[in-house]
């Protein structure tokens, strides 16, 4: 990260407070205290229907919220948008183009909408954006020919003609193949490095964890936690890795202490909800374990993220789904 982006992290690029959003008396967002700090990269993680999309879409000013405030890049929103969003590249719901028109078309007109951008200057801006998505090679193809994977690189080149404050991406992966989420990765960090703020919406874990700095987990259209990733898996229970020959004995010894132990290749594996690693070390010196070495190792996010999520409503959402498509149309 530039001294820019680290010195910029610990204010807010963007924040909502008790957002709220009722389609026709189904709640689909309730109170939702959100907080981005500048310079961070944020993974949105929720179940479907936790109202992820939903509240990037009235971050952005698309969608108007039945109560709450929306503050982007340090202004109010929908009043600020003709300041905040041309600092602001998105990727939502898919990207929109016009079908008979190859990606580089679609970019040129992308780019001459472009406010941040001189006319005498998009055609470069163009080629770069396809350039750094990987799609240089296809940009003379039509875009309705275009597979899932490729109609979401464009997406993201549209998003990226020009630097951005903040970057929202809903779902970016979305179709890509194994080289290509590592190349969606590989833009993310750069951004990053640049100072950029991204948003991230994904239900790629292995992905938020490799990528984000910091996350926000909805469930049932509200935050049930915020903050730095690292500190988040730290706070949770974790288990201890116990180097030892005699895994047997390890296991007995703990399970007589009502401590949940199972072996593994080189020793144990101990459950530390209920206990602390001293007292697991302890245990197993008492009791005549040889113990070679010890190590802590953090809660993973995909567990964390069941342990937050596993009460959500498994109730159709069918309904709801259509009543949010029917406003955006």
């Amino acid at each position: 990260m530039t001294e820019q982006g680290a010195a910029a992290v610990g204010t807010a690029a963007a924040r909502t407070k008790g957002l709220r959003k009722v389609y026709r008396g189904t709640v689909a967002v309730d109170n939702v205290d959100l907080e981005v700090p500048t310079g961070a990269v944020l993974g949105m993680l929720g179940p479907n229907g936790s109202g992820k999309t939903t509240t990037i879409r009235m971050l952005l000013g698309l969608v108007t919220p039945t109560a709450g405030e929306v503050e982007l890049l340090g202004e109010k929103m929908p009043d600020g948008a003709a300041k905040a969003l041309p600092e602001v590249g998105a990727l939502v719901e898919g990207p929109g183009f016009y079908p008979f028109l190859s990606g580089r078309e679609n970019l040129l007109r992308f780019g001459a909408a472009e406010p941040l951008l001189a006319t005498a200057d998009v055609p470069n801006a163009v080629g770069a954006a396809l350039e750094r998505v990987g799609l240089t090679a296809a940009a003379g193809r039509r875009f309705r020919g275009y597979s899932l994977g490729m109609k979401q690189r464009l997406g993201l080149a549209a998003a990226l003609l020009v630097p951005r404050k903040f970057v929202v991406l809903d779902e970016p992966t979305n179709g890509l193949d194994p080289a290509g989420t590592r190349e969606i990765r590989t833009i993310i960090a750069d951004l990053h490095a640049a100072g950029t703020t991204v948003l991230v919406s994904s239900h790629l874990l292995a992905e938020v964890e490799a990528t984000c700095t910091h996350v926000a987990v909805l469930n049932q259209g509200t935050v049930v936690a915020q903050g730095e990733l690292s500190a988040l898996l730290e706070a949770g229970s974790g288990s201890l890795l116990v180097t030892t020959p005699e895994a047997t004995a390890a296991v007995d010894a703990l399970r007589d202490q009502r401590v949940p132990a199972r072996p593994t290749p080189d020793g144990v594996r101990v459950d530390l909800s209920a206990t602390t690693a001293p007292a697991v070390v302890e245990a197993l010196v008492r009791a005549g374990v040889p113990v070679y070495e010890v190590r802590k190792q953090r809660t993973g996010l995909e567990d964390l993220f069941a342990r937050l999520t596993e009460a959500s409503s498994t109730a159709d959402m069918t309904e709801l789904d259509t009543l949010i498509a029917e406003e955006a149309r």
